[in-house]
């Protein structure tokens, strides 16, 4: 069986202007990064005709170590559906090198669902990474030179301050670091630490901006610390805002690439969803709605994480209005959601199926909150017997949801078609009425309490001493008001990740509560969750090689 790379380097590729073709761009609007990638202009979004588009969500259930494939879904649904003739677009997150190199290998899809060119995609892409990461640690650099002058500080209190710095690679050893060390002329000793570049609040800012002005304002908005008197200092407060907007004028333009059945694909923004909102920008998402009558999204990790945010921050804020759900599942992750061995997934086991199947149902009745029509995407593998399959297409019936099998990893759109047919209908008959789980008005406690009882399935809500005291402090900025991105762990609904499957009886615990201020929402996070996750043992990056040609190996 060939590699996602070797697929990937069948395929002819068309040029980005063939692509721009398809969705009436111009080609004088394109701003070309070589033959097969192109920034799109903000101009391109045409407002009146967004919600005259059917936005479609793709999420899954809880992650397992066996994999769901969520971005291949999106992408082989999104194949399919222009196959049955729906002029569809799909609009996805950018890779971070973290998971890159540390478990992922890469994050384009796979077989013969995958956007291209994979390998650009995958690592340096239009360089928007490297923006975000550069106009973060400008910041930074700003707050440690105010930090030092004599002449100009503004009386920041070192011990206050809350902005790191971020890299996008996973490395735990930055997690606590030291600064200013080695004498007066190297600044003020201080503790700091780094975060993933996915995680940074430039992000986030990025990926919930409508323009380049209201990104300005957002970054002008960031909460940096407290001065000596215990009057709060913003970028603003620092001239930082128009320099950091300079070094993102590029980034905030979306990517035009291509699937591997050449329709038009839309790449932008990369944060997260267990430690961020893992959702794209609203602008790559706006701009699908104005050039397609149908666009493929998907939010990161299980339907807890990704889709809660997605639902209750972009689309709250943004005023998006979902028409569809696909909700992604394997027989592999449901056997390890009722306890079968990971070595053992592609062994039949009829019972593990059924018992992991609460964790399917779970999710289905999480979507029921929000208004929002859904089916249930069955990504099909070679071991799957059809007893296994039958399982997960009747408790799917019963809670009122269609199941279908698609199988896009071995044959690309084709094997999404019957999936499309259903996804379609679903969006056009109009039922789909979106509503947010919680208004934004409510107390901050209350917000929390919503998402940890409703969505995760806990008792209740416990906070720490830190926790409680970073409330009072929203309070005491009048930061109540914004909505919640909680950090959780993906690998559970509960914030231990050993809970599989549905569990019950337990109380999230909140340790801390970080402010995003620019980005608009509040951080809370739960159990042991970090902001820099770490290497595996065994990261991909010892597999990823070039050879003489050029020719990269190892992203899979």
């Amino acid at each position: 069986m060939p590699s996602d790379i070797e697929i990937a380097r069948q395929v002819n590729l068309k040029t980005v202007t063939e692509i721009a073709s398809q969705l009436a761009i111009d080609t004088q609007d394109l701003q070309p990064y070589g033959h097969y990638k192109a920034k799109l202009p903000l101009s391109l979004i045409d407002h009146g005709n967004i919600s005259n588009s059917k936005l479609i969500l793709v999420s899954a259930i809880s992650p397992t170590p066996a994999g769901e494939g969520k971005t291949t879904m999106s992408i082989g649904l999104t194949q399919g559906m222009n196959r049955i003739g729906k002029q569809t677009t799909v609009v996805l997150r950018e890779p971070s090198l973290g998971p890159v190199f540390g478990i992922k290998g890469g994050a384009t899809g796979g077989g013969w669902s995958q956007v291209l060119p994979m390998e650009d995609i995958n690592l340096h892409f239009t360089g928007d990474f490297a923006a975000v990461e550069k106009a973060h640690n400008l910041l930074s650099a700003l707050i440690d030179n105010n930090l030092q002058s004599r002449t100009r500080s503004i009386g920041i209190d070192s011990r206050t301050v809350v902005w790191k710095r971020v890299f996008d690679m996973n490395d735990r050893a930055l997690r606590y670091v030291m600064v200013g060390m080695g004498g007066t002329a190297n600044g003020i000793p201080r503790e700091t630490g780094f975060d993933i570049t996915a995680a940074s609040e430039i992000m986030a800012i990025l990926c919930l901006s409508d323009d380049l002005p209201d990104l300005k304002q957002r970054l002008g908005n960031i909460f940096v610390g407290f001065t000596m008197d215990r009057k709060p200092v913003y970028a603003r407060d620092l001239n930082a805002s128009g320099a950091m907007a300079a070094l993102l004028k590029d980034a905030i333009q979306p990517n035009l690439v291509q699937t591997i059945e050449g329709t038009p694909a839309i790449i932008h923004g990369g944060p997260f969803a267990n430690i961020a909102q893992g959702t794209n920008t609203v602008i790559a998402t706006r701009m699908g709605l104005s050039l397609s009558d149908y666009v493929v999204t998907e939010a990161g990790f299980g339907c807890d994480l990704g889709a809660e945010k997605f639902f209750d921050i972009k689309c709250a804020g943004a005023g998006l209005k979902p028409s569809v759900v696909v909700l992604v599942a394997t027989v592999r992750a449901l056997k390890y959601h009722g306890g079968g061995d990971l070595k053992e997934l592609t062994e039949p086991n009829q019972e593990a199926v059924a018992k992991g199947i609460e964790n399917l149902e779970k999710h289905i009745e999480n979507l029921e909150n929000y208004g929002v029509q859904a089916v249930v995407a069955i990504n099909r593998f070679t071991t799957d017997t059809e007893e296994e399959i039958s399982t997960i297409v009747q408790a799917s019936a019963a809670k009122g949801v269609k199941a279908i099998v698609a199988d896009v990893w071995g044959q690309g759109g084709a094997g999404a078609e019957e999936l499309a047919q259903a996804v379609a209908e679903l969006a056009d008959n109009g039922q789909s009425d979106f509503h947010p789980l919680y208004d934004w008005s409510l107390p901050v406690k209350d917000k929390i309490h919503k998402i940890c009882t409703t969505i995760y399935g806990a008792d209740d809500v416990d906070y720490t001493s830190q926790a409680l005291a970073d409330l009072r402090r929203v309070k005491k900025l009048e930061l109540e008001g914004l909505p919640v991105c909680i950090a959780k762990t993906q690998k559970s609904l509960s914030d231990d990740p050993k809970l599989i499957g549905r569990p019950t009886g337990f109380n999230v615990t909140v340790r801390q509560v970080e402010i995003a201020s620019g980005a608009g929402f509040l951080v809370p996070i739960t159990g042991d969750i970090m902001r820099m996750p770490g290497l595996p043992a065994t990261p991909s990056a010892e597999l990823i090689d070039i050879d003489d040609e050029g020719n990269i190996s190892g992203l899979f």
